[in-house]
């Protein structure tokens, strides 16, 4: 079968990538542009694309879903902490309030300390109570296998 020769222009990028690629599969620049072409033109091709579109837009969905889940959670678990707190709290007398505030400054900043440790270990407080409630259910954070895999963290860890 003949082959029609084509003189095309690309960008010189897009021309050292391809030769990297021929030099690297042992291919020449001819074939691997040619399968290129191939599949662009194929009527399967943009079934293939989109298929590839979908399945990507799922995953971000999903991904999506879950930062939803989780914000929800943070934010209804701050509101109910809030609540309690104000509500337990008598008001200190004018006369505490300097020293309280002086303790306040000193709690606060053994408690970002302690978050950026826990953060650095990669720890999961949210995680390590739901092992202690709920210790046989893993799908809890809508992490299936092929996540955990990826991530490279246990659906659900057990405590440090």
């Amino acid at each position: 079968m003949s082959k029609a020769r084509l003189n095309i222009f690309i960008e010189p990028d897009h021309a050292r990538r391809l030769r990297r690629l021929a030099a690297m599969k042992g291919e020449t620049q001819s074939a691997i542009v040619a399968a290129a072409l191939s599949s662009f033109l194929s009527p399967d091709g943009a079934d293939r694309r989109e298929a590839a579109i979908i399945a990507r837009l799922d995953r971000l969905s999903n991904q999506f879903d879950r930062l939803e889940r989780d914000q929800t959670i943070l934010i209804e678990t701050l509101a109910l902490f809030v609540r309690y707190t104000l509500s337990v709290s008598a008001p200190l007398p004018e006369a505490h309030q300097q020293a309280a505030r002086a303790q306040g400054r000193i709690r606060f900043n053994q408690f970002i300390e302690q978050l950026g440790r826990h953060l650095q270990r990669g720890n999961s407080l949210v995680r390590q109570v739901h092992q202690e409630i709920m210790p046989d259910e893993t799908g809890f954070f809508g992490l299936d296998d092929d996540d955990v895999a990826e991530s490279g963290e246990p659906a659900a860890e057990a405590s440090s």
